[in-house]
C-alpha cells in the first residue's frame, strides 16, 4: 500500500520506528503481551503517516516448492521488518529468527524491539 508521505531514507525510517516504539513504551509501560504493543505501534506509526502491515506471511520454498509461510510481526513501508518481543533479553534465537525473516522477505533490515523492561530495548539486524 502506498502512503502519502515523502520517501524516507532507511536510517530516517528506523528513527521514526524507534521513536514510535519509545512513545508506545512510555504510554503503556511494561507488562502487556506482545500483541498489545504490536497494535499500539501500528497505530503510532499510522499517526506518523507510515504504512505498517501486521502478521505479514512470506512463503518458504524448498527446491522451488512452497513448504511453509514465515509470518513477520510487522513490516513498515515494505522496507523494515519489525519483530516485537516481551522477553528478559534478546537471545541468539531472536536474532536468527530476524535473519530468517529478512531472507524470506528479501529485505535487508530488521528491528528487534523488546517491551519487557521499563526502558525499551532494541537491536538493528542487517542481512
Amino acid at each position: 500500500m502506498q502512503t502519502n508521505t515523502p520517501e524516507y531514507g532507511l536510517d530516517e525510517l528506523v528513527k521514526v520506528v524507534i521513536g514510535s516504539a519509545y512513545e508506545v513504551s512510555k504510554s503503556l509501560k511494561c507488562g502487556f503481551l506482545e500483541k498489545v504493543y504490536e497494535r499500539a505501534l501500528v497505530r503510532e506509526l499510522e499517526r506518523r503517516g507510515l504504512q505498517a502491515d501486521q502478521q505479514v506471511p512470506y512463503p518458504i520454498e524448498y527446491k522451488e516448492v512452497a513448504i511453509e509461510n514465515y509470518v513477520a510481526d510487522m513490516v513498515v513501508e515494505g522496507r523494515i521488518i519489525v519483530a516485537l518481543k516481551c522477553v528478559d533479553s534478546f537471545s541468539d534465537e531472536h536474532i536468527a529468527q530476524a535473519l530468517n525473516y529478512l531472507r524470506a522477505a528479501n529485505l535487508k533490515l530488521a528491528l528487534l524491539i523488546n517491551f519487557q523492561k521499563p526502558k525499551l530495548e532494541w537491536k538493528r539486524i542487517i542481512l
